[in-house]
């Protein structure tokens, strides 16, 4: 896998981690969510910029981030975790 190709896992395994979405996502590093979406099936790359505010959103070091999706979420600050990771909420009727 290359460096780009794994840098996409990444995020998307911290985007599943944080619960965001990629509107979210764009909105922390300030850029649009088609600019997020493009990076993420690859019609765009990720600058050195990018990869250093994805550090600054997601609290995690850069080097870090390069090193794949499960040690990028492992260092992940607890507060920036969601609940319940990939969950979902199901309501029951009590009779």
């Amino acid at each position: 896998m290359s460096s780009e190709e794994t840098l996409r896992v990444t995020v998307a395994a911290l985007m599943r981690a944080t619960g965001e979405n990629q509107t979210s996502l764009a909105r922390g590093l300030r850029i649009t969510q088609g600019a997020v979406s493009r990076k993420q099936v690859g019609k765009a790359a990720w600058s050195l910029g990018d990869i250093d505010r994805l550090s600054a959103h997601y609290g995690v070091p850069v080097p870090d981030l390069l090193c794949g999706p499960t040690h990028a979420v492992e260092q992940l600050p607890h507060i920036r975790r969601a609940a319940i990771i990939g969950g979902t909420q199901s309501v029951l009727t009590v009779a």
